[in-house]
């Protein structure tokens, strides 16, 4: 899935410091912009699934985990949170959202 040579993988910005609190060095570069968009879409599929394999009780921490790369990946294009939810917005007001639950199956 990682499709950066497989070193290192993209973590959060406090992750270097805990990392230091707790004894270690720890070795990290900063990604230009065109990685940084390959490392995000790398995390976001690997938070997905975290998320599908998480149970009820850990399922709300996943989704938050999701929803911060989704923010970052946004904002990655220049779309801020208000942006953001205003499209997603527009979207469930044009096709509508999930809770009706309909399942399809295709056309007769």
């Amino acid at each position: 899935m990682d499709r950066n040579s497989g070193y290192g993988k993209l973590v959060r910005d406090r992750i270097p410091q805990i990392i230091r609190e707790d004894g270690a060095v720890p070795v990290t570069c900063t990604a230009g912009p065109e990685e940084y968009r390959d490392r995000l879409r790398d995390k976001l599929g690997e938070e997905v699934a975290e998320f599908l394999e998480a149970d009820d009780a850990k399922a709300p921490e996943e989704l938050a985990d999701i929803l911060e790369v989704v923010h970052a990946l946004a904002a990655d294009l220049g779309i801020d949170a208000d942006q953001l939810k205003k499209i997603r917005e527009v979207k469930a007001s044009e096709r509508g959202g999930f809770t009706e639950r309909i399942i399809w199956f295709g056309n007769r």
